[in-house]
């Protein structure tokens, strides 16, 4: 059988289409011919080294897959050949069959197409158990969701509006916030252009929200955790920004409510009856119109190194930054913030897409700590930085361009260079004034 195989971690193109023989059911497992697999962003984390999961070599990407029953395993008696199912596999479903556990597999209905059900079990079983086991939002209580145009934030608004909850979608941008409201939100928060505690208050009628529902972390974590009601319930969910946020427990206190962790691939191996249980209620859901199992794309096996790359383009984040030291440039490559923020010195001024304004700001944060460093260890030998920050817009063709953003990256390489440890001056040499350090500036619009 076909297969895509990650033999050492690397880049997508890197990865190899070849054959590999046919698994063979053991007791108790099934193999599935799979029709469709999804790619979550984790996948590519995974083959760069960089997932807290690190499967043996030769592995595949693609933890979800859908398919049919092409052979059960002894011991197996509720599933057989040609039955339709989705299962959730961790790694591995990059290729064309897959012998798992039969008690990891679900059967669908037949009116639910392949690659809407691949893309099912990860997003929406996490959102479900988060809201459903771990929050139990009351129908009328209200629903804050960061990251809303994302996929598990899409699934959130869903499964929170099948749950009678008044969903607020808070995205960063207007056009993200218009997908959000197709998929159910009642209201939106553009936290792109305004604060998001007290827009959330304001849309709350100074209230609070019930439920924060958080895949973003960063700093929004502490805004939001500053506007929830009282009673009210933190979901951690994952932390797509790049930064670990550190929330001061005193709000905790004050506000009388409650973090809690989200851990869904736990929760499945602990509790696989109930798993089994919430999936059952998701496809139901899915083939009633409840749920739109949104795909993205589609692609077939071969070009999987071109979903990865379109998956990492629309959540990843490139930050360039020109040094001139003397007469010479520096130029050097290196990843920054699980493989989505890539850093580059290089001698002309750039443009960049930057897809997500949270990992914006953090990419933005670590890369200027990381000149300042360099330009410390250069100091006798700089004379220009330039830069120009763009962040891309959510559909193809459209830039959006953050006013003052070079402003604003200069102020930034002046502080860190005012905190780098710099070369000891020889004696009776003055001390040179970064706030001297001319910075090519390219002029930035407003906001189109």
């Amino acid at each position: 059988m076909k297969a895509i195989l990650c033999s050492q971690y690397c880049q997508p193109d890197d990865l190899v289409l070849t054959e590999i023989p046919d698994p063979v059911a053991g007791p108790n497992e099934a193999v599935i011919a799979i029709k469709a697999a999804a790619l979550n962003f984790f996948d590519l984390l995974m083959i760069q080294g960089k997932y807290q999961i690190k499967p043996p070599f030769p592995f595949s990407p693609a933890a979800e897959v859908a398919g049919v029953i092409d052979g059960v395993g002894p011991g197996v008696t509720d599933l057989k050949v040609g039955d339709r199912v989705v299962a959730s596999c961790g790694h591995n479903g990059a290729r064309e069959k897959i012998a798992l556990p039969a008690s990891s597999i679900v059967k669908i209905p037949d009116n639910l197409d392949f690659d809407r059900a691949a893309g099912i079990i990860i997003i929406y079983g996490t959102a479900l158990h988060a809201l459903e086991d771990r929050a139990s939002p009351q129908p009328g209580e209200t629903l804050a969701v960061l990251g809303a145009a994302g996929g598990t934030g899409l699934a959130a608004i869903e499964l929170g509006k099948v749950m009678g909850a008044r969903v607020i979608a808070c995205a960063s941008s207007a056009d993200k916030l218009a997908f959000a409201r197709e998929h159910g939100a009642d209201l939106g928060v553009n936290y792109g252009e305004e604060d998001l505690k007290e827009a959330l208050r304001r849309v709350t009628d100074g209230r609070g929200v019930d439920v924060v529902y958080d895949p973003v972390g960063g700093a929004y974590a502490e805004a939001a955790l500053r506007s929830i009601a009282w009673g009210g319930r933190f979901l951690v969910i994952g932390f797509a920004a790049g930064e670990i946020p550190k929330l001061p427990l005193n709000l905790v206190l004050l506000k009388g409510c409650d973090v809690r962790g989200v851990f869904w691939g736990q929760f499945t191996e602990r509790y696989p009856e109930k798993h089994r249980a919430n999936m059952v209620d998701v496809l139901q859901w899915a083939v009633a119109g409840k749920l739109s199992a949104h795909v993205h794309a589609v692609y077939p096996l071969e070009k999987i190194a071109d979903a990865l790359k379109a998956l990492a383009s629309e959540l990843g984040v490139t930050i360039k930054v020109g040094v001139v030291l003397g007469d010479d440039l520096l130029t050097r490559t290196a990843a920054l913030r699980d493989a989505r923020i890539t850093e580059m010195f290089s001698g002309a001024p750039f443009p960049q897409r930057v897809a997500s304004i949270n990992a914006y700001h953090a990419a933005k944060n670590a890369v200027l700590t990381d000149i300042g460093k360099l330009c410390a260890a250069h100091a006798g030998q700089l004379t220009e930085a330039y830069a120009r920050i763009d962040l891309g817009g959510a559909e193809p063709g459209i830039t959006v361009l953050e006013p003052d953003a070079s402003a604003a990256l200069k102020r930034c390489l002046v502080d860190n260079l005012r905190k780098a440890s710099y070369p000891k001056r020889p004696p009776g040499q003055p001390a040179k004034s970064v706030d001297r350090i001319p910075l090519k500036e390219t002029a930035m619009p407003g906001m189109h």
